[in-house]
């Protein structure tokens, strides 16, 4: 199978919501190339699109263990991270979605994540803070941003009382 041929085909496939062909090209791919990063990621994704998140799993582990570029490595730890809370598995999101921002710090998209999986293991406290200090970092809303010190004062302590 040619590798590049193949990819093309399989995009253009997806583009025409053709997921499931795409999915058999993209899964022989991916056994002929087992070390190729792009090639497991792009396989983990449209197991991911058609719902079968558990089958993307080992797809996803396989390129990020062989270095997918960095163009696609955040994607994929969101994707893994996410896939991991969709199934129930909020220990190994957590897990994953704190690599990724390992990586990627100013990954926003997965520290909302990361807030969902929080809420989900019960850690309200923390899940609450981290939305509260994200939204005083990315809004463009003037009303919030008059606000910043005092929500990122209760983010630290959300119940804080004044007598």
């Amino acid at each position: 199978m040619d590798l590049i041929s193949t990819l093309k085909d399989a995009d253009k496939l997806r583009a025409k919501n053709r997921h499931e062909e795409a999915r058999q090209l993209l899964v022989q791919l991916a056994a002929e190339f087992p070390t190729n990063p792009v090639v497991q990621y792009r396989t983990a994704c449209v197991y991911d699109f058609l719902g079968r998140e558990r089958e993307a799993i080992p797809y996803y582990y396989a390129a990020i263990e062989n270095d997918l570029p960095e163009a696609d490595l955040r994607g994929a730890y969101l994707g893994l991270g996410s896939t991991y809370r969709t199934l129930g598995q909020y220990v190994e999101s957590k897990k994953i979605l704190l690599e990724g921002l390992e990586h990627f710090p100013d990954a926003n998209e997965m520290k909302v994540f990361l807030a969902m999986t929080l809420y989900n293991l019960g850690e309200n406290h923390e899940a609450v803070s981290s939305l509260l200090k994200l939204i005083t970092d990315t809004t463009s809303d003037e009303i919030i941003e008059n606000y910043e010190r005092a929500i990122r004062f209760y983010a630290d302590d959300l119940n804080k009382k004044w007598d």
